[in-house]
């Protein structure tokens, strides 16, 4: 009997390394895949994709399991999905998630494609999550969860992922890295750094791309809730909703980003109960469930890859729009991250987050 194809995506780190070497272990026909995305120079430390010595380590995995290996030039259609839209929404005052966008529009949709191309049944690859009948469901590892990036993709792919190492822990990952031999990775440090700003300035891409009189790269006043100017920044491309880092002192209680003017180029500081709300409104849904929750739904949504669930209603609902009314107060719902919507440890959908909606809740932030 013929064995079952699957093309793993392989960026040359542990957690995909090892998703491959259980499926080869489990007895599918497996085929290696890199997209190498983006071209960085030879100064740069290794990365855990897109790097040359990332593409030898997933080679070097791929060569010790007896898998082919193969690296597609993914440099273009990632540059105007991804890069261009993480610009584009910085010049308008927005925070982005890159892995979201490539999720959406580069990987999934490249990784169908050429599954098709080789008669490859099945996609898998190294994230946190699982798929169980057909649906999308955190991680077992709530320390490493990944649900959140992946509500974009097509419902339909669903149905030919596979995601092995998401029923176990890191821990248990580098353990079966190590007893599997694959000590190439096994202790490959992970970095928390967006793939195409490996200092983590994403300021230097934004000047890079964007006009040297762009709004989001020249100096605007740093105001108070009043309107008061209580000093200047270099580019509001610079800040976040929730952002405390590199603000100016002198204040009585510590303060924070609460919102991002581009027509003005005003970066607004509050205290920490301006950030709170109590109420979103999400553009660009995305549900993978059918059918979608309707008006008057009760759900649970996230709107940070690091914060919690909090309970929700549905209050009004659109062709690809959704406004929710959150139980609890919530910090920092900033315009261009993910509203992700769970029904417990399903993934319902997603979108992303447009405004705040409803008024702030003048409540102290839980810890």
């Amino acid at each position: 009997m013929a064995r079952e194809r699957v093309l793993v995506a392989m960026s040359g780190g542990v957690d995909s390394s090892v998703a491959a070497a259980l499926l080869v272990e489990q007895g599918f026909d497996a085929v290696g895949v890199t997209m190498k995305l983006f071209c960085h120079d030879d100064t740069l430390p290794d990365r855990p994709c897109c790097s040359l010595d990332s593409v030898n380590d997933a080679r070097r995995v791929c060569v010790s399991l007896g898998m082919p290996h193969y690296v597609l030039n993914m440099e273009s259609a990632f540059g105007h999905d991804v890069v261009r839209d993480f610009v584009n929404e910085y010049a308008r005052g927005r925070t982005p998630i890159p892995c979201v966008r490539c999720n959406t529009f580069t990987k999934f949709r490249d990784l169908v494609r050429r599954a098709d191309e080789i008669e490859a049944r099945w996609i898998a690859t190294g994230h946190y999550a699982r798929i169980v009948d057909g649906a999308l469901h955190r991680g077992l590892d709530r320390a490493k969860d990944q649900s959140y990036f992946l509500w974009g993709i097509d419902r339909r792919v669903l149905l030919r992922m596979l995601l092995p190492v998401g029923v176990q822990t890191k821990a248990q990952t580098r353990a079966a890295a190590r007893a599997m031999g694959l000590e190439v990775v096994a202790d490959k440090v992970e970095s928390q750094d967006i793939c195409f700003v490996p200092d983590g300035d994403h300021m230097k891409v934004l000047r890079r791309s964007l006009p040297s009189d762009a709004p989001a790269v020249s100096p605007g006043p740093l105001i108070d809730l009043q309107g008061c100017v209580v000093g200047e920044h270099a580019g509001f491309g610079a800040y976040t909703v929730g952002q405390r880092r590199g603000l100016p002192g002198g204040f009585r209680e510590p303060m924070y980003v609460v919102a991002i003017r581009p027509d003005s180029r005003a970066v607004v500081l509050g205290p920490r109960e301006a950030l709170l709300g109590r109420g979103l409104v999400a553009r660009e849904m995305n549900w993978l469930v059918d059918p979608a929750p309707t008006l008057g739904a009760r759900v649970a949504v996230q709107v940070r890859h690091r914060s919690p669930a909090v309970p929700a209603e549905v209050i009004r609902i659109g062709e690809d729009e959704v406004e929710l009314a959150l139980d609890e107060p919530v910090a920092a719902i900033a315009p261009g991250q993910s509203l992700v919507v769970y029904d417990e440890e399903r993934v319902l959908g997603g979108g992303i987050i447009e405004r705040q909606s409803g008024m702030r809740a003048p409540l102290p932030l839980a810890v």
